[in-house]
């Protein structure tokens, strides 16, 4: 009934109201009289009105500006896969999909199209936007940088930064000296195209490097920590040297600049000493997500739109104004780790693109159309590759860094791309820079970018020296071989007492190997090797203990459950041991099964959580490893649910089903290296009916008479169970274990869950 009235109302008041609506304009048209009024249409019937309508509205400069932009990014990130798809960065692929825009391949082939697609009076908007692009993805890049690193290696990087800046800007000062009456513009002086063309030579794109050295996972090694900061000094450097490079172009004189330079320092100094210890202030007070509402986020771009406007004025390009606004970010990740999504995609995905099409849309190729021209940009490539590769790898190797290093540095350095563009771009804008000269930069600039990989592969290939992360000894298929894979140094003794425990006295015939991996983007010391040493001290030192010889792995991993599992199987260990935490039964499914609430689940649910189909320990940092290692691992998988294991004497086992005859093993490794009492649970009367139980008990027994014990009570006490110190149990003698909701599960000791 009630439907039926709000319908009744809704068709009344529409209908009225429409009426209403119909009748006054109908009456309105007796008003016209006398007015002159000039009709829209042009004649031709409603259709053709329709028609012109439409082609106004695509003529509309909004309208062109939306279609460039869904254009850009079709194209953009189509030639992105492809460059990622063949090993390179998907900025290669970005600069290709601009040149392809541009006149030098859609202009060449389909003027009219490029020319409806781009018309000149549209390239402004373009522009303009494209720069808001890069300043918000500058921003970025500057809160991406480690200001500790910075300044921990800050003469390292100087010096090699500085190196890589001044020779590759002689050699480009000496090649402007051949070509300016070729190339120069008119009226342009050779001390203005000399120095844009040094700065062109000696520019290295922080951005793309930074992007090269994440995707190939170095970014928390000492040769990534030292190269990224090694291009961040360079760009520092490299924009106060365009800054004076502009204002001399402008000025006409040195010493102008000199001005801008000062005004640059103060500038710098201010953000630093000022505007940082403001912003860290605010960050402080309003630490959580939640707390950032919107005031408090207008705060930090504000800052980085006075910023980039400061360092506009002054002279030194807002570009540097937006990188120096995220450099002074407060350093706390996860308040960086918000502005970094909320900016991140927008000028990465939509806006960045359109710097690069705005760059091919400059950039004719077809103008360098004879041989004599092509000779000129092989000898651009040549003198920028010269210079910025040789002088950053001499300069890595005269302070200390081995050839290898060296070289990787240089060929990192070498990296352009971007911010080459930048510099191009404004050299074109102030007209120091010919459409020739211009075309031939963005090829040195491409070429330069896609040779980094490939000669990072090639110099990898030449120093590729013989590193095994897994011991040689493990090919010796005669010994018993235990790895143990351990997050925190306790739980890596306790898992360390577990393996001694199996196989103590056979010291000659057995390997254990303890292994930690470490997520890269969580490292961020500079030397690897003093963090491995840290993290298996404690290890070592319990080794000795224990009298255990042990072999140790360590690496920075990018999937720790991957290489966990491959290092695993490749290996062929025998045993896998891997530690979970007491902590872990709170809030988890096998802490409501355990006590931690009364009400029993489902136990086929447990099981498939423990083998993989759902997902174990989901808030445990060790979640993902444990549905991986058990569904993937070749061998036995011993998961130690550590409880504060601190001796193995007293061993509890419980025998559910046939299959569980394996576990009988592991009591035989006990008694005999480690002479543990076992006591065998056999609630279910399966050893009784089984023989061959039966008779490997009974071997047990006239070795060690007084090590194992048999017990058939299916009411475990809890005095019983504190006695114990490790409880032994197959998965599925786990999810029978569940199934008979004991309520001694309350109880237990630590456990080691068996998958054989």
């Amino acid at each position: 009934m009630r439907n039926f009235k709000n319908s009744l109302f809704y068709v009344l008041i529409i209908g009225g109201f429409s009426a209403l609506i119909y009748t006054i304009i109908i009456n309105g048209k007796t008003l016209e009289q006398g007015q002159n009024i000039v009709s829209n249409t042009k004649g031709g019937g409603h259709w053709n009105d329709f028609i012109a309508s439409m082609t106004h509205n695509l003529q509309n400069p909004l309208s062109i500006l939306l279609v460039q932009i869904i254009t850009i990014i079709l194209v953009a990130r189509f030639f992105g896969w492809v460059s990622k798809k063949i090993g390179q960065p998907s900025v290669v692929g970005e600069i290709v999909a601009g040149i392809v825009l541009g006149p030098s391949l859609l202009g060449m082939f389909y003027p009219e199209f490029s020319g409806m697609l781009f018309p000149k009076e549209s390239l402004g908007n373009l522009q303009f936007l494209s720069q808001i692009g890069l300043i918000l993805f500058m921003f970025v890049i500057g809160m991406e940088l480690d200001l500790k690193a910075l300044r921990n290696k800050a003469h390292d990087a100087v010096v090699i930064s500085h190196a890589s800046i001044i020779i590759p800007f002689a050699l480009g000062m000496g090649l402007a000296f051949y070509i300016y009456k070729l190339f120069a513009p008119a009226g342009i002086d050779f001390t203005a195209f000399g120095l844009f063309l040094g700065i062109s030579m000696s520019i290295t794109a922080f951005p793309v490097l930074a992007r090269i050295v994440q995707e190939r996972n170095i970014h928390k090694t000492k040769l990534g920590t030292i190269v990224i900061t090694c291009a961040a000094a360079d760009d520092i450097t490299a924009w106060c040297i365009l800054a004076a490079v502009i204002a001399i172009v402008k000025a006409g004189s040195f010493a102008s600049s000199l001005y801008v330079i000062g005004l640059a320092l103060m500038y710098v100094l201010l953000m630093l000493k000022v505007v940082r210890p403001f912003l860290k202030r605010v960050a402080d007070i309003n630490r959580t997500k939640e707390s950032l509402n919107k005031p408090i986020v207008a705060i930090f771009f504000l800052t980085l739109l006075i910023s980039a406007y400061v360092s506009e004025l002054i002279g030194i390009h807002a570009l540097f104004g937006a990188f120096m606004a995220g450099a002074i970010m407060p350093e706390n990740a996860k308040f960086r780790s918000v502005f970094i999504e909320k900016v991140e995609d927008v000028s990465v995905i939509m806006l960045l693109p359109l710097f690069f099409v705005f760059t091919g849309l400059r950039t004719q190729i077809g103008l360098i159309n004879d041989i004599h021209l092509w000779e000129i940009t092989g000898i651009i490539i040549l003198v920028a590759v010269a210079g910025k590769f040789l002088g950053s790898a001499l300069a890595a190797k005269f302070v200390g860094h081995n050839w290898k290093d060296s070289l990787s540095i240089g060929a990192l350095m070498n990296t352009r791309g971007l911010m080459e563009l930048v510099v191009l771009n404004i050299g074109y804008d102030l007209g120091v820079l010919s459409t020739e000269i211009f075309t031939m930069m963005v090829i040195m600039a491409l070429v330069t970018t896609f040779m980094t990989g490939p000669a990072l592969d090639l110099i990898n290939y030449i120093f590729k020296t013989k590193t095994h992360f897994i011991p040689e000894t493990i090919g010796d298929k005669s010994k018993y071989k235990v790895l143990l894979s351990f997050d925190s140094s306790k739980k890596g003794k306790a898992l360390l007492k577990v393996a001694n425990s199996l196989v103590k006295k056979q010291t000659e015939n057995t390997i254990v190997t303890a292994m930690h991996l470490g997520l890269s983007s969580e490292l961020h010391s500079f030397n690897l090797k003093d963090y491995e040493k840290e993290t298996f001290l404690p290890i070592t030192i319990e080794a000795d203990v224990l009298q255990q010889k042990i072999y140790t792995l360590f690496k920075a991993s990018n999937d720790i459950n991957s290489d966990l599992i491959e290092t695993a199987n490749h290996g062929e260990y025998d045993l896998l041991l891997v530690g979970l935490g007491q902590s872990i039964f709170e809030g988890t499914l096998l802490g409501k099964v355990l006590g931690f609430t009364t009400r029993i689940i489902n136990p086929d649910r447990l099981i498939d959580k423990i083998t993989g189909k759902e997902g174990l320990f989901e808030n445990s940092p060790f979640d993902e490893n444990t549905r991986q290692i058990i569904a993937n691992s070749k061998m036995s998988v011993g998961i130690l649910v550590n409880k504060g294991l601190e001796q193995i004497e007293n061993v509890f086992i419980p025998i559910f089903s046939k299959e569980d005859t394996f576990l009988l093993e592991y009591a035989q490794k006990l008694i005999h290296n480690n002479g543990s009492q076992i006591i065998i649970s056999d609630v279910l009367d399966e050893v009784k009916n089984n023989t061959h139980m039966q008779e490997s008990i009974r071997s047990m027994e006239q070795i060690a008479p007084n090590h194992i014990m048999m017990m058939q009570e299916r009411t475990i006490r809890k005095e019983f169970l504190v006695q114990q110190d490790l409880m032994i149990i197959s998965l599925d003698s786990w999810k029978k274990l569940i199934d008979s909701q004991s309520t001694w599960l309350n109880n237990t000791p630590t456990i080691l869950i068996v998958k054989p």
